[in-house]
């Protein structure tokens, strides 16, 4: 699940920056502002990626994708990519997951077929 969350959080971090210069042309919104909360969104993508296995790092996850559809408000697009991302952070979630447990069943048939006694 690791591997599948953190490429979709690392294609969130590319998407964030860039979202963060087109909302700079915005004149209602200070450049200062807007580096803020894109960075502080951008630093949240990145510690996510550590995060994604420990408790609550899934929910922290899906909190992230909230903002990104809500940063719809200042940049219309961001609506569309930010269902986008819901849908992959889905993806990799639910994926994830299934491919952790084959993993995990795989390992203990391997395990199992492995711990035959030594023929003396």
């Amino acid at each position: 699940m690791r591997t599948l969350c953190s490429s979709t959080l690392i294609g969130e971090f590319c998407i964030i920056g860039f979202a963060g210069l087109v909302a700079m042309k915005d004149p209602g919104l200070s450049t200062s502002t807007v580096w803020l909360v894109s960075g502080i969104a951008m630093v949240l993508c990145v510690l996510l990626c550590g995060m994604v296995t420990r408790p609550g790092g899934v929910a922290l996850g899906w909190a992230l994708q909230l903002a990104l559809i809500a940063s719809g408000v200042f940049v219309p697009t961001m609506y569309f990519m930010g269902a986008v991302f819901a849908a992959l952070w889905w993806a990799s979630v639910h994926y994830g997951r299934k491919i952790d447990e084959a993993k995990a069943r795989f390992a203990a048939q391997a395990e199992s077929s492995s711990a035959t006694p030594d023929a003396a």
